[in-house]
């Protein structure tokens, strides 16, 4: 059963979990504590922490898939299991997603933290705590809040 959280201490647990991966090494398609994860694979295990339950997500995808996707792929996926949240608003535990350039799809996610740093994992890195700045910053295309139960 999952357990039912106000969307502050939703937001906290959320940052307390991400905060057990940062060390887990960089696997692309992986979502696993300690042995591998990519982005995706970070937000997936916390997920499931937090609920108790797996995310219905396909996790087949190719390093470059943003370049050949059409649309939105990771917004409306995020759209369809998330609250969105208003740039403006977004404050630790909310999910970022970010866009590597003007007119690419969103291709990055990463938790906001306390103390102006976003916890994520990139090719080349383990999972990370990494200051956000502006140029993080400027990248934004979305931000999203874990549901209510």
């Amino acid at each position: 059963m999952a357990v039912r959280w106000s969307r502050d201490a939703r937001r906290k647990r959320a940052i307390e979990i991400a905060e057990t991966w940062i060390g887990t090494p960089y696997r692309h398609q992986q979502s696993r504590r300690g042995v591998g994860c990519d982005c995706l694979g970070l937000m997936l295990g916390i997920w499931r922490e937090l609920y108790n339950e797996d995310v219905p997500v396909r996790l087949a995808y190719s390093p470059d898939w943003a370049e050949t996707a059409r649309g939105e792929p990771l917004l409306d996926a995020l759209g369809a299991h998330c609250d969105r949240v208003e740039s403006a608003r977004m404050r630790p535990g909310d999910i970022l997603a970010f866009r590597w350039q003007a007119g690419a799809a969103a291709k990055h996610l990463a938790l906001l933290a306390p103390a102006n740093r976003i916890i994520h994992a990139y090719e080349g890195h383990s999972v990370t705590a990494s200051a956000f700045v502006p140029s993080w910053r400027r990248r934004v295309a979305g931000v999203f809040a874990f549901p209510e139960n």
